[in-house]
C-alpha cells in the first residue's frame, strides 16, 4: 500500500501513465477496427454480444500477460537464426498475426467486391458466432502481446500498466458500437478499414522481420485517408441534398 501511495505522489509516474494510456488507446484502434468488421458479418442480434466478448477477451489477455511480465520480456530473446537474422517468439507471433490479417482483409475485400450470388445482400462473407469469436481471439492475442511489450518498454511499474490497459479497453468498449454502426452504414468506409488492416498486417510482418516502422507514419497515413474519405462523404451528402431539392 505504501508503494502505491508513493507511486501516486510521483509526478513522473503520472506522466508515464498519461503517455501509456494514449499509446494503448492508439494501439487499440487496430484491434477495434478488426472486431467491428468481423462482428458486422454476424446477424444483428449477435453483433453487440460478439463485440463485448471480443473486447472482454482482449482485456483478459492483456491482464493475464501483465501477470507474466517476466515471461513476456523473454519473448523478445532470439530462439533461432535464419541467414544470420535472429527470430524471437514475439517476431514469430507478429509475422503470423500479420499474415492472418492480410488473408482476412483480402478475403473480405473479395467478398465485398464480388459476393457469391447465393449470399444475402449485405451478408458479406457469412460467418458463424463461434468462428467470429475465434478469429477475434487470434488477433486479440497478437495485439495484446504487442501492447504489453510496448507498455513494458515505457514503464517498470505494473500498476501503471494495469490502469493504462483497463482505460484503453474501456475506451474500446465505449467506441465499439458507434464505430461498428458507422462502418456498416458507409460501405466505402468498409473498404477503407480493410485497407487499414492490410497496412497493419504488412507492418506486423515487417516488425517481425526486424524492420521497425514508426507507428506515427502508420497512423498519420490512416488519419489522412480517413480525412479524404470524410470529405468524400460530405460531398456525397451535398449532392444528394441538391438532387433532392431540384
Amino acid at each position: 500500500m505504501d508503494s502505491l501511495l508513493q507511486l501516486a505522489s510521483d509526478p513522473t509516474a503520472w506522466a508515464a501513465l498519461a503517455t501509456l494510456v494514449v499509446m494503448e488507446v492508439v494501439l487499440g484502434i487496430d484491434n477495434l477496427i478488426f472486431i467491428s468488421i468481423i462482428t458486422n458479418k454476424l446477424p444483428a442480434e449477435q453483433q453487440a454480444k460478439a463485440r463485448r466478448i471480443g473486447i472482454g477477451l482482449a482485456l483478459i489477455l492483456r491482464l493475464a500477460l501483465l501477470g507474466t511480465v517476466a515471461w513476456i520480456v523473454h519473448l523478445t530473446e532470439p530462439v533461432f537464426e535464419v541467414f544470420g537474422k535472429g527470430f524471437s517468439w514475439r517476431d514469430l507471433i507478429l509475422i503470423a498475426g500479420g499474415l492472418f490479417l492480410l488473408w482476412k482483409a483480402t478475403k473480405e475485400i473479395h467478398h465485398t467486391v464480388d459476393p457469391n450470388p447465393e449470399e444475402k445482400v449485405g451478408g458479406g462473407a457469412g460467418l458463424g458466432f463461434t468462428a467470429a469469436i475465434g478469429q477475434i481471439l487470434v488477433l486479440d492475442l497478437v495485439f495484446s502481446i504487442d501492447s504489453i511489450i510496448t507498455a513494458v518498454g515505457m514503464t517498470e511499474h505494473v500498476p501503471i500498466m494495469v490502469i493504462a490497459v483497463v482505460t484503453a479497453v474501456t475506451v474500446m468498449l465505449i467506441a465499439a458500437d458507434p464505430l461498428s454502426r458507422f462502418i456498416a452504414a458507409n460501405p466505402t468506409v468498409v473498404m477503407l478499414a480493410l485497407g487499414f488492416l492490410i497496412m497493419i498486417g504488412m507492418t506486423l510482418i515487417a516488425e517481425g522481420f526486424g524492420a521497425h516502422v514508426p507507428k506515427g507514419y502508420i497512423y498519420t497515413a490512416m488519419a489522412f485517408s480517413a480525412g479524404v474519405e470524410g470529405l468524400n462523404m460530405l460531398a456525397r451528402r451535398r449532392r444528394k441534398k441538391r438532387t433532392g431539392t431540384a
